[in-house]
């Protein structure tokens, strides 16, 4: 496939959600047109937002996909909600079962009201930045530079507390 490279975050604080960051990464590498390449670990994260919750896990993945922006984030919007989440239920940075955030669809910077590349908030959430950085050390987010550099100016206790889960069947689970 010769495609976009894309990156995509995963989360949920369900007690399933592990789960259902696998079987949405499954779910995503059957669609025509979007090809798994590498996934992260799973990372364990204190709520962002909305503090008054569980804890969260999280992980990125980069995909390479022939799908326009627009199109992908509407296959990860239905993966979404077929895995469970119904957005029209939740409060913003509320609990959730899974969540899909395209994150940069190669080089590209676009604003509308479905979408904004790179997500807008991405540089500023060590939950993103941690995964990302252990599959791309030098990752650049288009439009604001380095995500180590991005890293490095979040408060270090945040940074500090995303951290790995073990394998699945090796330890506890969240």
């Amino acid at each position: 496939m010769s495609g976009v490279r894309a990156w995509i975050g995963l989360g949920g604080n369900r007690e399933d959600s592990p789960v259902l960051l696998r079987e949405a990464l499954t779910r995503l590498a059957a669609v025509p047109g979007v090809e798994l390449l590498r996934r992260s670990a799973i990372y364990r994260s204190p709520p962002w937002g909305v503090v008054d919750q569980p804890d969260f896990v999280n992980a990125v993945a980069e995909l390479e996909t022939t799908l326009e922006p627009r199109d992908l984030l509407r296959l990860l919007q239905a993966v979404e909600s077929g895995l469970g989440r119904d957005r029209a239920a939740e409060s913003r940075w509320g609990p959730r079962c899974i969540d899909l955030d395209l994150l940069t669809y190669g080089e590209v910077r676009l604003r509308s009201e479905e979408l904004e590349l790179p997500h807008p908030r991405m540089h500023l959430r060590a939950f993103v930045l941690v995964p990302l950085l252990e599959l791309e050390p030098g990752f650049r987010i288009p439009g604001r530079g380095s995500a180590a550099e991005c890293l490095r100016n979040i408060d270090a206790d945040e940074a500090a507390a995303v951290a790995p889960l073990p394998p699945a069947g090796t330890g506890p689970t969240p």
